[in-house]
């Protein structure tokens, strides 16, 4: 294959952008390839394979089958109390619990209902609700005429899911008391910005200030603290352990994770399971953080976002032992399969160490934050951080209106619900098993090895192209890369002459040479594809190697 068309000083150009910007370059490329092809019209018999987001190509269908047949209950609801020419009422909460029972009955045939009563029995049999008020809070919410209160989360959505977060991002195991309160939000996206904006509100943390990244991580951790609101001292807390040479095991060495002793760095960031390594953080570290925190640096907080802990067996995070230094992010979108429903939550402990630093404050500062949330009660020092965060997602002068929309807080529920069942015990092996299946095929086209690890979530992988370079042809080689050729070389040749877009690693803050695969959205048999294309691009930079020795 010939070398790509962009000279050396546009890569390097171009190479600035964000990952996620960059991609859409390599789609840009890709689609003008095929369009340029003689005869084709703009067709191609060779599909543009986009292997760089990580938006899931599957759907937990059950649970939006149970909340579609729920849709119909509520309206049905609605009518009951006032119908004419398309206008409903407001559901009523006596008897709702005999209705539901009635309606089932008289609606064998509609999709979703054995899903939506197991659901509700559940929940009735797990948290011990009244069921009138359950069923009229799940009602009310579907038709979404009223606003979100409270505005933090629905009463029997937070106990939901919370059980929900106990089980599968505490490993059954929470602690012991499990007062962990939650925020439901836009998804986790909006989970971050809310979460930094606050800290900065509320005094925590201030322009420019330490704080610490666990890399390589998700790009926005990378870059929202270089915005000229936060200006922060970043250290990188660098995955660089190989489990052999030429193998990465992305792991974090003992004096990386002593870095977090500095009593000067107020907050570290983590994705766990990491993005784009996609594993699990080990035992070990986890244990080396907990010692830190109970020696050296007792107030340092944690940003934990879990998204991938439903992809590993036995997946405990570091909020369950931490849980007083810990903000949790989780988003339901990857596991479901629901980016475009936005839903997410923050989760804090009510024993935390932010509303013990908020209480500690100097006057000056409590007097400022009382004029900031004086309008929202008369003793605005004894607002709670979780509260603080509601608040300030809506400049605390709509706080009266804020709130994650209803029919998403209802969603939520029952995606948290359906885990509780068989079935969605089942559907999550069967995505685990998806993303295994191609991470195997993948590293099958492309003759790669990684190391062994039981803590891989598979969602992605990071695949370093230089150490791969110097397992199969040795250092020279190796160095021949680095000194002819710019990091993200390959990506574009993979773009202008296969078709195939994936991401650079350097941008997640990983190796320079590293690549991003996105195992979730594409069909198995591409991975394969994308596999042997990998090694093709491989096979041409030994080739113009071995040519520049002759």
């Amino acid at each position: 294959m010939p070398k790509t068309t962009f000279t050396r000083e546009e890569i390097q150009s171009l190479a600035r952008l964000s990952p996620f910007e960059l991609k859409d370059k390599f789609i840009q490329i890709a689609q003008e390839v095929q369009a340029d092809e003689p005869g084709q019209k703009g067709t191609s018999s060779v599909q543009m394979l986009n292997a760089g987001r990580g938006n899931p190509n599957w759907i937990a269908s059950g649970p939006r089958e149970a909340f579609f047949a729920l849709g119909y209950f509520a309206l049905s609801e609605s009518k009951r109390v006032w119908s004419a020419d398309n206008l409903g009422g407001m559901p009523e909460k006596k008897d709702i619990g005999v209705r539901f029972d009635r309606w089932l009955r008289a609606n064998p045939e509609l999709d979703g209902t054995e899903m939506l009563q197991a659901c509700v029995d559940k929940a009735v049999e797990r948290f011990g609700f009244d069921k009138d008020a359950l069923l009229h809070e799940l009602a009310d919410s579907i038709v979404g005429d009223n606003y979100p209160v409270p505005g933090r989360m629905l009463i029997h959505a937070e106990q939901i899911v919370r059980g929900y977060i106990g089980d599968e991002m505490f490993d059954r195991n929470p602690p012991a008391d499990n007062n962990l309160s939650l925020f439901a939000t836009e998804g986790g996206t909006a989970a971050m910005c809310y979460i930094f904006d606050s800290l900065m509100k509320n005094g925590i943390l201030h322009k420019g200030d330490k704080i610490a990244l666990l890399v390589p991580v998700f790009t926005p951790y990378l870059e929202i603290p270089e915005l000229d609101t936060y200006e922060f001292d970043v250290v990188h807390v660098e995955a660089g352990l190989f489990a052999e040479e030429g193998v990465r095991e992305w792991r974090y060495p003992t004096e990386e994770v002593a870095k977090l002793a500095d009593p000067d760095i107020k907050l570290a960031c983590i994705v766990n399971p990491s993005n784009p390594p996609s594993l699990a953080m080990s035992q070990r570290v986890i244990d080396q953080i907990k010692d830190i925190v109970a020696t050296e640096n007792p107030h340092l907080l944690f940003v934990t976002d879990d998204v991938y802990g439903t992809f590993v067996e036995g997946f405990r995070s570091i909020a369950a032992d931490l849980h007083r230094n810990t903000l949790l992010v989780y988003s339901y979108s990857k596991h479901y399969g629901c980016t475009g429903w936005r839903l997410g939550v923050i989760g804090l402990h009510d024993d935390n160490v932010i509303d013990e630093m908020i209480a500690n404050l100097p006057r000056s500062e409590k007097e400022r934050l009382a004029r900031r949330y004086g309008s929202l009660t008369l003793e605005p020092e004894k607002i709670k951080f979780i509260d603080r965060l509601v608040a300030d997602s809506r400049q605390v002068a709509l706080n009266h209106t804020a709130g994650l929309s209803l029919p998403q807080q209802v969603q939520m529920v029952l995606f948290s619900l359906f885990d509780m069942l068989d079935e969605g015990q089942a559907y999550k092996l069967k995505v685990r098993s998806i993303v295994h299946q191609r991470l195997e095929l993948l590293l099958e086209g492309a003759q790669m090895k990684i190391s062994e690890d039981a803590g891989r979530a598979g969602y992605y992988i990071e695949l370093d192209l230089l150490a791969e370079a110097e397992r199969v042809h040795g250092k020279d080689f190796a160095d021949f890369l680095e000194h002819n050729y710019e990091p993200v070389d390959p990506l574009f040749r993979l773009a202008e002459q296969t078709r195939v877009v994936l991401l650079n690693g350097g941008g997640f803050e990983g190796p320079q040479w590293s690549v991003r695969v996105s195992l979730a959205n594409l069909d198995d048999l591409d991975y394969l594809k994308i596999g042997h294309h990998l090694r093709e691009i491989f096979g041409d930079y030994a080739s113009e190697w071995q040519a520049s020795k002759a």
